[in-house]
């Protein structure tokens, strides 16, 4: 009866959540919506410290996106050209939760939209200390491999799917299920050190093709200054919670329910505030202190998202874009049509479905806020002109005109001097995922990933895997590509993939001969 009482609930609020009771399992070629794309991290540099012993360091990838920003960025280098040192195959195939994107928005004459709730496509990885784990959504496990080998050092099971990455920290993994439990793993050898319910009572019930929780964890968990936080519900009308645990006992340190958002793709943290993806709606920010809800922030939905600074990075909407929002502030500053978004101190790196870019990123948000400040002024006269109009004042609707005339030329002139902030344009087929490690940029494709320099943007190198490279991990000097088949490549320099085991159908990189321009 219960589980019959939340089907019917589940059902009501599909037309305004974006949810369904079904997953297309026929893994559809267009899923990806506009042109395929699909979006995974990018920004901002953070190095996470260990609950004890065992503490990651720079050269790891402790959490998707490698640090609580979701940053894609890893301050390692490794340098093309790679050789394949070896794959991990899974004999099913990721079970992702949605299927795929609406084919239009009829009402705002939308079409051919990108995929907003993607993040289960692939088994994206996480490394430390010599291990690589991932969660498995197909057959509901934690896999720990060994990142020089491949070999397979340990397994956990849960009662549902795995579907997002874990968390490693202090000699520890945290990962959420879709059986509703958030579980701490000891990374040495996968015994349970604790697992704890963030929702209300032990229920299961049909949803996404397969028997969960109502209260599926699909936040993630981020591990930071001794808490490990997560979310988990997606049906708003039976609440969806957030909670801080500790990190070393699972004990509750807070937790609050909210009847509004579901919470669906990966939490983002900085030192004050979480950010809560909200699958198809927009992030929502919370006091990192004591989960108080502090704003939605405005836009279009979708699941990709990164912090850099204070500003918010994301997307994709409706059309395929990222927007940028200011610490502080509801209203995006700047939109850019794109699928990731890299950001060091300097500079900017747009990835598109078939450019990548560079672009000076200090001077376009300085631009983006002053061409803020001018199309607000020009609203406001446009405004007042209407209000001179009808009163019939001739000399006022002169002026006014003649201000509309200076604040049109400013706007141009703006933005004249953003699309000049543009360092650098290069094609780019592998529109799927980026990453940064060190000085290079690695994009995944359909059946191929690649490197590219960031000093001019030229292909450098490109290597064959056997599906869509959705995932991309930087760890140990090693270069970890995740495909939507359930396989997992990993590449390294020559000297070190000599050490692998070899794959059962090695895929050699090439270098690419450039030329100095």
């Amino acid at each position: 009866m219960e589980s019959q009482m939340f089907l019917e609930r589940a059902r009501r609020e599909a037309t305004v959540f974006g949810v369904s009771a079904k997953v297309d399992r026929r893994h559809p070629p267009g899923r990806w919506g506009r042109r395929g794309r699909r979006l995974t991290p990018g920004l901002a540099f953070g190095l996470a410290c260990g609950l004890g012993v065992g503490a990651v360091t720079a050269a790891d990838w402790p959490t998707y996106g490698g640090d609580d920003a979701r940053s894609g960025v890893s301050p390692g280098t490794i340098a093309p050209p790679l050789s394949q040192a070896w794959q991990w195959r899974s004999p099913h195939r990721p079970r992702p939760a949605w299927g795929g994107e609406a084919k239009a928005d009829l009402y705002n004459k939308v079409y051919d939209m990108p995929h907003r709730q993607d993040f289960d496509y692939a088994f994206h990885v996480v490394a430390a200390e010599g291990a690589v784990l991932f969660g498995s959504s197909a057959d509901d496990k934690v896999y720990c491999l060994d990142a020089a080998t491949g070999e397979e050092r340990w397994s956990f099971f849960t009662e549902g799917p795995v579907r997002l990455a874990p968390t490693l920290k202090g000699g520890r993994a945290y990962v959420g299920s879709d059986d509703g439990y958030v579980y701490c793993l000891r990374l040495a050898d996968g015994g349970l050190v604790w697992k704890h319910r963030p929702g209300p009572r032990e229920t299961r019930i049909p949803g996404n093709g397969r028997v969960i929780s109502p209260w599926p964890v699909r936040t993630g968990v981020i591990v930071r200054d001794g808490l490990a936080y997560c979310g988990a519900g997606m049906f708003p009308s039976e609440g969806v919670y957030l909670c801080a645990l500790d990190a070393r006992t699972g004990a509750e340190r807070w937790k609050v329910v909210n009847n509004d958002l579901p919470a669906q793709g990966y939490l983002l943290a900085s030192d004050t505030r979480l950010y809560v993806p909200s699958g198809r709606n927009n992030p929502v920010v919370y006091d990192r202190a004591d989960g108080s809800r502090i704003r939605v922030v405005e836009g279009a939905g979708g699941t990709y998202a990164l912090l850099t600074g204070g500003e918010l990075v994301f997307g994709p909407g409706k059309a395929g874009q990222l927007g940028v929002v200011p610490d502080g502030e509801s209203d995006q500053l700047a939109t850019f049509a794109g699928n990731h978004m890299i950001v060091t101190p300097a500079r900017s790196f747009l990835h598109a479905d078939n450019e990548l870019s560079a672009l000076d990123r200090a001077r376009y948000l300085e631009l983006a806020r002053e061409r803020k400040t001018v199309l607000a002024r020009r609203d406001a006269l446009r405004k007042q002109l209407q209000q001179v109009e009808r009163a019939g004042d001739a000399a006022a609707r002169t002026r006014l005109r003649g201000e509309l005339t200076e604040v049109g030329g400013a706007i141009d002139r703006l933005s004249r001097e953003m699309e000049g902030c543009v360092l650098w344009r290069q094609p780019c087929r592998h529109p799927l995922s980026l990453i940064l490690a060190g000085d290079v940029l690695y994009a995944g494709g359909v059946k191929s990933v690649a490197a590219h320099g960031t000093d001019t943007g030229e292909k450098v190198w490109e290597a064959p895997v056997d599906a869509e490279a959705l995932g991309l991990a930087a760890a140990g000097g090693r270069l970890f590509v995740s495909t939507d088949s359930g396989v997992i490549h990993c590449f390294a320099p020559p000297a070190t993939a000599s050490v692998g085991r070899p794959a059962a159908d090695s895929a050699a990189g090439f270098l690419l001969t450039t030329t100095s321009r």
